[in-house]
């Protein structure tokens, strides 16, 4: 993924048939190919995309040609905030929880202004035009004969698939004097295509509604009038679990996450979340919003709404903001909007979290697969986790709905940035909560769904296809993180080659949309009208806020000011109580587990009629939630142990 690649909403899953929208070293880094620069300059790795081969070369680019770039800056001393990133994350070490404030970050970690100057002066001499000057990056534009000339390249077009982009022929480079000064540069191709600016929001997606019957909690209600799956009636899926059934699963007991700050990160900004967020509270039992608990810092204006599906995004600003709400009711919410779903834009949003101290923990349900990240955007990524890991702020990121890629690619990999060694990867479940909130299993999430029979006898190629399931595996360019040794099996750790790599996710909790969540949001109505309903939904974008939620209580639980970056102190806790040790057959090997579901063929009522199926629970692609750390639901979900397992008596 470049800084150019749109970011998939990793996890949005409706409850119906609809598209988805969803030491230093020792941590892992982004490995990259030993790329040369010409003498006196430093080689820019990564920053020729794989795609651009001679095979694919269609010819040169027009020297008239239009080049936007970035020029991320290296700030000082990179391998020292790394090392320190780590050590104050790490349990084991006399630093842990030694954060440094924003501003002492800054002065110790950050750009120079003299870097700025020095990045700013070269790009003008090259005959480039700086659009923009900041702490993180120099922005500038110009034509493509400059633009080569800046990074000693030529720029020519290569076909990538059905279409044809722009890519440097070589890789990029900066002269030597300023190899401490730049970290990477994107913007040289652009692959997928150029922005428009100045667009504005649209109004909400059409209303989406789930039909029932409903089962109250998991197992209320058998479907005994369809036939039965794997030698039994089952039950309807649950109409939406509220918090309160969500904090009972998780071990949330009397802990609120009061003193702690939540952000969000997505693109674009719901205009009615505020009206929603308050509304769903009130009609599900969840504590009503303090003046000013939830808050939004939003860009000045928007791009690529219609290539992004901006209202599609409206829907994942309402779940993430009510499942960390009911989780975690006293925590603040402060929504951090990005401009569009490209990286620049989301990078910017994680950027104005870290530089302001805005928030403890960052959940963010966003994503793409991992052939698409480029060295480059990775490690402007990294460097924006390792400045808040140093601040003691963690980010949280949904591992994907596609479980191993294969079905949607044709390729076994994972997603990004959840691959990043310095984020905490959230993976997703399958969750039986029952009678009285009483928890009561889990499997992992992988959904197999069957139609049923025209005859109304059978399901039809019983248990039917692959529809989606949590995202996880073993990265191809991100090396194995201290934290995961000697827990993440060689099985897993080596799946890619001899050398052990970075395995995600992480943690997991609900996902499945079967077993999904209830939000509320204004939708636009049949009749073309505003108003408000609600829906059942699911995904790793419900996990990764339920998660967020879940550490939001235990950083109360602590007393000891933030979490800061937690997967040192998660793996810390694995094998033990604090964890739900989630296999695909809780109740036994040889008992497969299945929900019935009923849904408006048109998505909003019966006008259409209704379709019915059968969803088997715990069949994610080749992935498999077995005993110990397993690459669906990483070392288990919260269980009753693990927000007490925090608190310092």
């Amino acid at each position: 993924m470049r800084t150019s690649r749109a970011r998939r909403r990793a996890g949005l899953s409706m409850a119906a048939t609809l598209p988805l929208l969803a030491g230093a070293l020792a941590l892992g880094i982004p490995s990259a190919s030993a790329d040369s620069a010409p003498a006196g300059r430093d080689a820019l790795q990564g920053s020729k995309p794989v795609w651009a081969t001679a095979k694919a070369d269609q010819g040169a680019t027009a020297d008239s040609g239009k080049v936007s770039v970035r020029v991320h800056l290296a700030g000082r001393d990179a391998k020292g905030l790394a090392a320190y990133a780590a050590a104050v994350s790490d349990p084991a070490s006399p630093s842990y929880g030694k954060y440094l404030s924003a501003k002492e970050a800054q002065a110790r970690f950050g750009a120079t202004q003299q870097q700025i100057d020095q990045v700013v002066q070269w790009l003008k001499s090259s005959g480039l035009t700086v659009t923009g000057a900041h702490q993180h990056y120099v922005s500038a534009t110009g034509d493509v004969a400059a633009a080569e000339k800046a990074f000693s390249t030529q720029l020519r077009n290569y076909r990538k698939g059905s279409r044809t982009y722009r890519a440097p022929s070589s890789t990029a480079s900066v002269p030597a004097a300023l190899s401490d000064a730049v970290l990477a540069v994107s913007g040289l191709d652009n692959a997928p295509h150029k922005s428009s600016h100045d667009e504005t929001l649209p109004p909400p997606d059409a209303v989406f509604r789930n039909s029932g019957p409903f089962s109250s909690y998991f197992g209320s209600r058998t479907a005994s009038t369809l036939p039965s799956a794997y030698g039994s009636k089952v039950p309807y899926a649950i109409k939406g679990y509220t918090g309160k059934q969500l904090r009972a699963a998780y071990g949330a007991g009397s802990w609120t996450g009061k003193g702690v700050t939540v952000a969000i990160t997505d693109a674009y900004a719901s205009p009615t979340i505020a009206k929603d967020a308050a509304e769903y509270a009130a009609r599900n039992g969840d504590a009503p919003y303090r003046r000013g608990q939830l808050s939004q810092v939003l860009p000045d204006d928007y791009t690529k709404t219609e290539e992004c599906g901006a209202s599609g995004w409206y829907g994942e600003e309402t779940l993430d903001v009510e499942a960390v709400h009911a989780v975690a009711p006293s925590a603040d919410i402060v929504y951090v909007g990005g401009a569009s779903c490209y990286d620049a834009d989301l990078l910017d949003s994680l950027n104005k979290i870290v530089d302001h101290r805005l928030a403890d923990i960052v959940s963010n349900s966003w994503g793409d697969i991992e052939a698409n990240e480029t060295p480059d955007v990775a490690a402007a990524y990294d460097q924006v986790f390792k400045m808040g890991a140093v601040e003691g702020i963690g980010f949280y990121f949904s591992s994907g709905d596609d479980g191993d890629n294969v079905a949607s690619t044709g390729t076994k990999q994972i997603d990004v940035p959840s691959n990043s060694a310095w984020v905490t990867s959230v993976g997703g479940t399958s969750l039986a909560v029952g009678k009285n909130d009483t928890y009561q299993w889990e499997t992992g999430w992988g959904t197999l769904k069957a139609s049923l029979a025209a005859d109304g006898k059978s399901w039809t190629g019983f248990p039917g296809a692959y529809t989606s399931g949590a995202g996880g595996g073993t990265s191809s360019t991100v090396k194995q993180p201290f934290y995961q040794r000697g827990v993440v099996p060689d099985s897993l750790a080596q799946a890619n080659g001899k050398k052990r790599m970075r395995t995600a996710p992480d943690i997991a909790a609900v996902a499945d949309p079967n077993t999904g969540f209830l939000v509320g949001q204004t939708q636009t109505l049949p009749d073309g009208s505003l108003g408000y309903d609600e829906y059942r939904i699911g995904g790793t974008s419900l996990a990764a806020p339920v998660i967020a939620g879940v550490q939001a209580l235990a950083q109360q639980a602590q007393h000891g000011g933030p979490l800061g970056f937690a997967n040192p102190a998660i793996y810390a806790r694995y094998g033990s109580t604090a964890y739900h040790d989630v296999t695909d057959h809780p109740l036994g090997a040889d008992r497969d587990l299945a929900v019935a579901r009923l849904d408006f063929a048109n998505g909003a009522d019966a006008a259409d009629g209704l379709l019915t199926s059968v969803r088997s629970l715990g069949k994610d692609a080749s992935l498999k939630a077995v005993r110990g750390y397993d690459d669906v639901t990483g070392v288990g979900t919260p269980a009753a142990g693990y927000v007490n397992s925090y608190r310092r008596y």
